[in-house]
């Protein structure tokens, strides 16, 4: 890549020619955080808290600052390979080893919200990628997968969750589908707009949480709790997902931004 690659990158973005879209929720204490089936209920991810040591005044005159404490995987979040029993084996699979690089690809952006609003427990298969891909063209390695539900617009945590006595109703994947993408098309990875990767009553496949089993087990990083994802191209998008350098962090809340060109 050339220098002027990397100016006319800077000025697109400064003259509006790019936009900038911010996929990413906003953490506060409301912030929903996933909640497992009651046999897999050992030890409990701290929803955000946060708490204020100074804002201008007797504790800090002329400074502004809060602790803050949550779980990796709360609100709009990344997760690495280690985050999963099938990819603890890799070499540079946490967030702190991870290649930079890969936290930088395209996006495809396969839109099944309609058919989730039908069904909270669609489940994408291949025969709805291969759908996809003869209207919009095969999905190019090393791109994001990002499964667009608009789930995200549900306006309150009860809705978000969708939780029943049997325990979550979200959106998923068939394992197929998962194996699909990491095989055939050698995805970077997948992103969804619910809690987690996996649908609500994914505790019942097989494999168990398929999407988060066969996709770190084949060494890819996943993205939850994303929003704006109506906003994207079904191609055309990068999104630049960088999760915060944590020593062998399985994950982070993330600040996962869009370019896309206006």
């Amino acid at each position: 890549m050339s220098t002027e690659t990397l100016m006319a990158l800077a000025q697109g973005l400064a003259g509006g020619g790019i936009k900038v879209v911010d996929l990413s929720t906003t953490l506060q204490p409301s912030t929903p955080t996933l909640q497992l089936p009651k046999e897999f209920g050992w030890g409990v991810s701290w929803p955000f808290h946060i708490e204020e040591i100074s804002r201008y005044d007797e504790r800090g005159p002329a400074w502004y600052w809060n602790n803050f404490k949550c779980g990796e995987h709360t609100g709009t979040h990344f997760d690495a390979p280690i985050h999963w029993v099938s990819g603890q084996n890799f070499e540079e699979h946490a967030t702190d080893t991870l290649p930079a690089e890969r936290f930088i690809a395209p996006a495809c952006v396969m839109n099944a919200a309609a058919e989730s609003a039908a069904n909270p427990d669609f489940l994408i298969s291949v025969d709805f990628i291969k759908t996809w891909e003869a209207q919009h063209g095969e999905i190019e390695a090393g791109s994001w997968l990002l499964y667009r539900t608009d789930w995200s617009k549900k306006t309150s945590n009860e809705a978000y969750l969708n939780m029943a006595e049997d325990g979550a109703h979200t959106p998923g994947w068939e394992p197929e589908a998962v194996t699909f993408l990491t095989t055939e098309r050698d995805v970077c990875g997948i992103g969804v707009e619910t809690v987690g990767t996996d649908g609500g009553q994914a505790a019942g496949q097989e494999p168990m949480f398929p999407c988060h089993n066969l996709l770190h087990g084949a060494n890819k990083c996943g993205l939850a709790g994303l929003c704006n994802l109506d906003l994207l191209p079904p191609k055309g998008a990068v999104i630049i997902a960088p999760p915060l350098k944590i020593k062998e962090g399985s994950g982070s809340p993330t600040r996962v931004l869009a370019l896309v060109a206006s």
